[in-house]
């Protein structure tokens, strides 16, 4: 692998729920470490797509796909081991999910299940652990305003803190890729800004893909722009040149309002 190699590689990919195309022949490349925005209306199969990077679409009945999906180079449409593609590909979802257990546990738990730390195992297991755990609420720009509930429920968090609390949960299986599905849709202006401003700082390490509603949010904090419509990539590019240059008359009319 090349330092310029794209991170995800994807060519003529359809996906199908039963007798329905939601995805049509869909080809673009992700760059490492950049923040690739998808928009489009509802139902266009933006979070179709999103999921089909750790294929979390398996879960789904009737779902087929075809194409391919490289991920470093890798088909994972073909013998992955689709664990080690989870750990390494995070997902973030719409609605803040913590579990119903307290900070600490609900960022241990990711590496406790993959093995990363002991459950038991003596005092420097469990500092590896303590460790591990302050870094990943560091990262997700939380640990200073939970340092001191830590054992306390995650639950009596609020909305934005509890989304940042998501986002450290992944960070903790140290993966390679972030994908957002509508993370701040769910929040007020004020946690919409910090995690926005959490973005920016995690991309210099993770390849961050985010399905975004917000065409303001696409705007400020993308590098890349893709545009769905109807389960096609209607246009793929720069995020300046999409919004302000864009090649397709579809997009220009989205991106100006005039529908979705």
């Amino acid at each position: 692998m090349n330092e310029t190699s794209p991170k995800f590689d994807i060519r003529d990919l359809d996906l199908w729920y039963g007798r329905t195309q939601a995805l049509k022949k869909v080809s673009l490349a992700v760059e490492p470490n950049s923040i690739t925005a998808l928009i489009g209306p509802s139902g266009c199969g933006k979070s179709t797509f999103l999921r089909v990077l750790d294929r979390m679409n398996d879960l789904i009945e009737g779902v087929r796909v075809e194409g391919s999906v490289l991920y470093d180079g890798e088909d994972i449409l073909n013998g992955c081991d689709v664990i080690e593609l989870r750990k390494r590909v995070g997902m973030v979802f719409q609605k803040p999910n913590p579990f119903p257990m307290s900070v600490y546990d609900n960022v241990a738990y990711g590496p406790r299940v993959h093995g990363l730390a002991a459950e038991s195992g003596g005092a420097k297991a469990r500092r590896a652990l303590d460790e591990l755990v302050e870094k990943s609420l560091v990262d997700a720009a939380l640990f200073d305003e939970v340092k001191d509930r830590l054992r306390k429920s995650a639950l009596g968090l609020s909305g934005g803190q509890q989304q940042r609390l998501c986002i450290a949960r992944v960070l903790a299986v140290e993966p390679d890729v972030l994908l957002m599905d509508e993370p701040t849709s769910a929040l007020d202006p004020i946690s919409t800004a910090k995690i926005e401003a959490l973005l920016d700082e995690l991309k210099k390490r993770y390849t961050i893909v985010i399905v975004t509603h917000n065409m303001q949010q696409a705007g400020r904090v993308s590098d890349s722009t893709g545009f769905f419509l109807t389960g096609e990539l209607v246009e793929y590019g720069s995020t300046k040149d999409i919004f302000f240059n864009p090649r397709d008359q579809r997009t220009e009319n989205y991106i100006s309002g005039r529908f979705g």
